[in-house]
Formats: C-alpha cells, sequence, structure tokens
C-alpha cells in the first residue's frame, strides 16, 4: 500500500501496520480470521464501524491500537493471519494455473454496473450486483486472471425509508470515501488519474479509484470531479437512475470510458465479460479501436465478437435498455465515421427484429457483438433462447447459440462462521481441504457425520442473533430520533426466536408477488396465528425509486404487519442491504421465493441460505427447478396454472405450509429437536451446495470460454502490430499523460 496511505493511518504502530494493507484488501471480508483480527483490536470499535475495518481505524481511539501491539496473543495470532494473506496473495499454485498451464494469463476484463461486495460499498441494487461480487471473489481464489470495471455511484443506489402509511421514500446518503476500501487511482506524476471520454460534449472526464477484491482489482469510475461542469458531475451519483437521457450517459462512460480506463493504466487483457447489457458500449469502443489501426470495420467487429462473452439475465423487459434514435444520435453522430460506418449500418446493430421502430436495444446489440452468449440457469438459457431466436431468424429455438452457467455464490462469504466452524469438526478430519474443493459433492455427504442437535443448536443461535439484530435496528432507530418508532409490530419488536420463521427479502418488482401470501387474508391469518404451531414472516427489500407498482406492494405488506389481528407475526425489516442480507440467510428456517415464472433468472438468495440449512419453499423457476430433489426442501408451482395463478400458487404455498412444513418443524422428539426437519437440512446442505457455489460457476465459465477466447486474441495478436501510445489521459489541469495503446 502507498505511502499516502499510511500517512493517513501513522498512528497505526508499526508492530501491526499490517492491518492498514490488510483493510484495503476486501480478502478480510470473506475470511473469518481477517475479520476476528479487527474486531479483538477493540469490541465496540468493531460494532459502531459497522465491522468496516477502514473506518474503525480511522476512528479507534490510538490507546486500543497501542494496547493490540502490545499483546504477545494478539500478535501471535495477527502474525498468522498476515503470513496466510501474503501467501494468498502471492501463492502461483493456483487451480487456474494447474487448469491452463500452457496459456498466458492473459486478464479477462469484467464490466458490470454493479457490484455487491460488502455494504461499505453500495454500488449495487439486488442480485445482479451480488453476482458480479461473488464473481470477482472467486476469480481470486481460483487464480483466473481478472480485471474488473463498474462506477463509483457517489450516493450509492438506495437508502430506504418507510413513512408510518408504509410507503417507501429514499433517502441520499453520499459515500464517505475516506472510510470506505477505496484508493485513488493516480497517474505517473502521482496526482489523481484523469481520463477523458470523447463523443459527449461538453467532453466527460472519469476519475478512477480502486477497490482490491483478494488478488483481483475492481477500478470505479468517478464522474464527480471539478474538472466536469453540473451534469456531467451528476453522471455516476446514482446507481439505475430513471432519466434515460442521463442513463445513456451513463452507460457510455463504463463502456467507452471503462475501456478507455484500462488502456490508461496498460493493462492488457484477453477478452472481454459483460454483466448485461449496461456495459455493451465497451465493445463499441474496441471496434473503434481496430478500425483506427487499419482493419475495416466487419473484419473489427468479428475480432472482437470473438473475444467476448454476454450473459444476459432478466427476461423482464425493464432489465434491457432500449434508447431512442434521436438520443443515439445525439451522442454517437461523430462516432459512427470512426467506426468506418454509416448511421444506417450503426443503428442496425441496435436493431430489435420484432420491434425494429423501438430504439438501439442494448441487449440485442451485446447478442450481435459477443461469439459467447448464456443465460444464468437452465430454465432461463430455455427463455432467452425463445426471446431472442429472432436473432437467428430459420434456426430451430434448441440450436439458437445461447448457452447457459447456472449462478453460484461464494461459499466463504456466505457461510456463517459458525456453520463453517461446525463443518470443519466433521467434514475437516476426513476432508482437510474441504474448502477448497467444496464444489466436489463426494465433500459434502460428510455433512451426515454432524449430530442433529449440534447442527439444531448453531441454527436456533442464529435465528435469535437475527432477531436481536432487528430489534437493535430499533433500538438505534429510537436513539436517533430521540422518541419511539411509530410502528414497533410492523419493524419486528414482537417477533418470537421460538417460532417457526419464514424470510422473504428481495426487490420489490411485481413480478416477484410478495404479496403473493396474502392472497387469502384468512387462511394466512389461521396459519399464523395458530396457538400450537405458530409462524412469523419477515420482509425485506427495496422498490426502485421509480418503481411506484412495486412501493404499492411493499406497502401493502407494511400495513398488513401494522394490524392486530396478524398477532405481531409479519415484521418488514427496513433499508435491505448485504449485511442484513446476511442476518437472513443464515437465520430464518425457511427461505420463500414465489415469482411469477417464466421470470425468475436464477434467485441466488436461497442458494445462500441452502448454504446454512435454511430450507427453500418456493416455486419451481429460476434454479429451484435444478436444485429440488424432493428431501430438500419444498417446491410448487410446475407447469402452466389453470384459472388465476395467484390464486393457485397462493392456494399451493397454504397447503404446503398447514400440511408439510409447519407439522415438520414442530415435530420434537424428548430431546426437543426435530430431527425430521433436520434430515431436511442436511440434505439442502449437501445436494446444493456443491452444484450452486461460485466455485463450480466460475470453472465452468473459464473450462467452457477461456480457451477459445485466448485462441482469438493470440490469433488477433499474430496478424496485427502492436499500435504505438497515443494520447487520451488527461490530468486534473488539462494536462495529458498516458496513451491508449493495443490490447
Amino acid at each position: 500500500m502507498g505511502n499516502l496511505l499510511h500517512d493517513q493511518f501513522a498512528h497505526v504502530p508499526e508492530r501491526i501496520s499490517g492491518l492498514v494493507d490488510l483493510a484495503y484488501n476486501l480478502w478480510w471480508s470473506w475470511n473469518s480470521e481477517a475479520r476476528i483480527l479487527f474486531k479483538q483490536v477493540n469490541q465496540q470499535a468493531w460494532k459502531a464501524s459497522v465491522h468496516n475495518p477502514v473506518r474503525m481505524l480511522r476512528d479507534i481511539p490510538v490507546e486500543f491500537l497501542n494496547r493490540a501491539a502490545e499483546n504477545p496473543a494478539y500478535l501471535h495470532r495477527y502474525d498468522i493471519v498476515m503470513r496466510r494473506f501474503k501467501r494468498y496473495m502471492t501463492t502461483n499454485g493456483t487451480w487456474f494455473s494447474q487448469e491452463f498451464p500452457e496459456h498466458p494469463a492473459l486478464p479477462i476484463a469484467y464490466f458490470s454496473a454493479e457490484y455487491g461486495l460488502h455494504h461499505s460499498l453500495p454500488f449495487y441494487a439486488g442480485g445482479l450486483g451480488f453476482l458480479a461480487g461473488d464473481h470477482l471473489k472467486e476469480a481470486s481464489d481460483l487464480g483466473l486472471p481478472m480485471v474488473a470495471v463498474g462506477f463509483m455511484y457517489s450516493q450509492g443506489y438506495l437508502h430506504q425509508h418507510i413513512n408510518p402509511d408504509g410507503w417507501q421514500e429514499g433517502i441520499t446518503e453520499s459515500v464517505d470515501r475516506s472510510a470506505a476500501p477505496i484508493t485513488r487511482v493516480l497517474d505517473a506524476a502521482g496526482e489523481d488519474l484523469v481520463v477523458r471520454v470523447e463523443h459527449i460534449d461538453p467532453p466527460v472526464y472519469v476519475g478512477v479509484w480502486k477497490v482490491q477484491v483478494g488478488k483481483v482489482p475492481l477500478y470505479l469510475l468517478d464522474t464527480d470531479i471539478p474538472c466536469n461542469d453540473s451534469h456531467n458531475r451528476g453522471i455516476s451519483s446514482r446507481l439505475y437512475t430513471g432519466d434515460l437521457e442521463q442513463r445513456l450517459r451513463q452507460e457510455i462512460v463504463l463502456g467507452i470510458g471503462g475501456r478507455k480506463v484500462l488502456h490508461a493504466l496498460g493493462i492488457e487483457y484477453s477478452a472481454v465479460h459483460l454483466n448485461e447489457g449496461h456495459p455493451a458500449f465497451a465493445l463499441l469502443e474496441r471496434i473503434r479501436e481496430r478500425v483506427e489501426r487499419g482493419m475495416d470495420f466487419e473484419e473489427a467487429f468479428c475480432a472482437v465478437q470473438a473475444t467476448s462473452i454476454f450473459t444476459t439475465h432478466t427476461p423482464v423487459p425493464a432489465g434491457h435498455d432500449v434508447f431512442p434514435v434521436d438520443l443515439i444520435d445525439r451522442y454517437f453522430r461523430t462516432y459512427y465515421p470512426a467506426l468506418g460506418i454509416d448511421r444506417t449500418r450503426f443503428l442496425q446493430l441496435g436493431v430489435h427484429p420484432e420491434n425494429p421502430g423501438a430504439g438501439f436495444n442494448m441487449t440485442a446489440f451485446a447478442l450481435r457483438a459477443s461469439a459467447h452468449h448464456n443465460g444464468v440457469s437452465c430454465a432461463n438459457g430455455t427463455v432467452t433462447r425463445q426471446m431472442w431466436n429472432c436473432l437467428w431468424p430459420g434456426m430451430p429455438e434448441t440450436e439458437v447459440p445461447i448457452d447457459h452457467v447456472t449462478n453460484g455464490v461464494h461459499l466463504p462469504t456466505w457461510l456463517n462462521h459458525r456453520v463453517k466452524d461446525l463443518y470443519d469438526r466433521y467434514i475437516g478430519p476426513t476432508s482437510p481441504d474441504w474448502l477448497s474443493e467444496h464444489d466436489d459433492p463426494a465433500v459434502w455427504e460428510l455433512i451426515d457425520e454432524v449430530p442433529d442437535d449440534e447442527l439444531w443448536d448453531i441454527h436456533l443461535h442464529l435465528k435469535g442473533k437475527l432477531i436481536h439484530r432487528i430489534r437493535e435496528r430499533q433500538r438505534v432507530k429510537w436513539a436517533t430520533h430521540s422518541g419511539g418508532t411509530s410502528n414497533p409490530a410492523a419493524e419486528g419488536a414482537f417477533l418470537n426466536p421460538s417460532v417457526l420463521t419464514i424470510g422473504f427479502a428481495r426487490r420489490f418488482s411485481t413480478y416477484k408477488r410478495a404479496h403473493l401470501i396474502f392472497e387469502d387474508l384468512d387462511r394466512l391469518k389461521r396459519i399464523l396465528n395458530n396457538p400450537w404451531y405458530p409462524v412469523q414472516i419477515v420482509f425485506a427489500g427495496k422498490a426502485h425509486p421509480n418503481d411506484n407498482d412495486g412501493k404499492r406492494v411493499l406497502q401493502r405488506i407494511y400495513r398488513y404487519a401494522q394490524q392486530p389481528e396478524f398477532g405481531g407475526r409479519i415484521a418488514f425489516v427496513e433499508d435491505y442491504g448485504e449485511q442484513v442480507a446476511q442476518y437472513l440467510v443464515h437465520g430464518v428456517d425457511v427461505w420463500l421465493n414465489n415469482p411469477l415464472p417464466p421470470m425468475e433468472a436464477s434467485g441466488t438468495s436461497g442458494m445462500k441460505a441452502s448454504l446454512n440449512g435454511v430450507l427453500n419453499l418456493s416455486i419451481l423457476d429460476g434454479w429451484w427447478i435444478e436444485g429440488y430433489n424432493g428431501r430438500n426442501g419444498w417446491a410448487f408451482g410446475d407447469g402452466a396454472a389453470p384459472g388465476a395463478r395467484n390464486t393457485v400458487d397462493s392456494a399451493a404455498i397454504y397447503d404446503l405450509l398447514e400440511k408439510e412444513v409447519v407439522p415438520l418443524y414442530y415435530n420434537r422428539s424428548i430431546d426437543d429437536v426435530p430431527h425430521g426437519w433436520v434430515k431436511m437440512m442436511k440434505e439442502s446442505i449437501k445436494s446444493n451446495a456443491p452444484r450452486f457455489s461460485s466455485r463450480r460457476m466460475v470453472k465452468e465459465y473459464a473450462s467452457r470460454y477461456y480457451p477459445s477466447l485466448l485462441a482469438g486474441a493470440v490469433a488477433e495478436r499474430a496478424r496485427t502490430p502492436a499500435a504505438k501510445p497515443r494520447p487520451s489521459v488527461w490530468g486534473p489541469r488539462g494536462r495529458e499523460g498516458a496513451g491508449e495503446g493495443s490490447e
């Protein structure tokens, strides 16, 4: 870490100064031993920082640091963790190096509009971002060479406040960059690196921040810098703006600007991986560079196509950006000739064949400009082929070149450390390297060795932590506002840790059908208020700021939670984010998922829950079609539902709760352990943990695509001489700096 950063933390004693380097690498966020290292300096400081070591080291009184630096027991743990960290960062014996020893390790450039890495970096809206974050973490663990590009959103996504009447309000809260694990990227002269993005008038300049995700660098673009005018400064202020023109400008900056930033940093890479269509203009810029070097457009297009992967997620129309032609003309009129084509050919790149007058479709363009395409589950692959068969006219749907790589979750991030310790005790003796081999199904057969009572006791502990956390949030809210909360029941004050607890937490889009379980209110009240077998439900999630329909669904649920006839057994947790998600996927008994089929792309939250023994009650859509085996949870909704879909699906949920879920949970033996329930927990862990891990997912991406991507890159280099650098980087005073070169 640079001297400037260490100067900022000069109060940290030299003996433990490695804590600063550790704090600025998110490796600590998925390694419990590293987190404990910070926690043991001072538990209250760790809690006050909201588990953010940069904030903690900045704010903690130096006396606590001095005390730790003089404590032999602490120093012993510190030395072990720092050696482990150094070994992780420097070892060459990775899965990737062993699997691809003959290939040069040129990285994949991964582009995404959002990344869910840790709540101290609120640059995510939902599952798309967490998928991207887990992808980077796993690439680091496997040694897959990767560099990532995204946005430094100065106001994050959305801080949610629920009014007493249940209406969601968005609270603006700027990211405190001095207390986040990010560093400013500097140029060769030691000044803030600033890169110019052409094709926007007046020109846009981006500053660059870096997040170190283990071995993977993530570069975040920031337009909120003094050399931009006020309109341009706002381009990177907030994720997924509802202003269509500003959204187009965002995507120009992310794609074209992100591409230029990698050039400015001198980073060579073999291919680009697009996570959804938002950054697809990066492919345009790759084409333009080749045209500038002497290729004709079609040759350049094919070269870029051969070295590009496009992962598409949602079938929901709102997930596929379409920009009017007049907006495209406004920003790309000088770009057309730079590509060596006319306006008509350019616009054809983004035409949806079934709706040619709609505008420039980013998904249609990304599919055309990449050779490798995939959905994020088997079902999603099928739906995506149906949606985009029109791009390959005359081709049978089954042969449409859109594959699938089912999503997975980063096990070290989402597995609770107490559950991991339990697995260590019972899997470890037989399989000492189980954590590094956790995508091997044979490893997980050893879960049967875990005593039922131990697994159950840890689960009850985690449920107690969840409910304590919900109540603690109420206390903080009360203290902050110097008055009592107006809706204690709606916010979880009356939750009971001994009651069967269902969790529902996701983005509040209408197709997610958060309200489905309220379809028959009388029947739901009977289920929740059964005096012998009660049930409670915890909801969490945010509606998009411009999605009033989603806000109305949220409001409806919040109002139900306030009604005394539900007995305080419905709660809504405000401001859902990564930290709340951790508590929920660790602590509820059942994870409920009931989107309208076939709209669910994958649904990774249920995977996270299953790692920790939480059982899924899910409609057969997304990942659960692949995950459900009849013994590891509950499923409903297969095939087309006759009549009103909501009525049929809600009745199926009620039937499962009344006839199977609730009786199984409360069927206790003399030791007060529901052995039938625990058996299903073990089956869920065994069947889901290896198949739906990001380790399996990233290995699948690498094995399926990397050799051909690299072959395309190597072939192009063999026939294309390297270009001489040309200036394209501007310092904060308009001074030109480093330049643009070949890939």
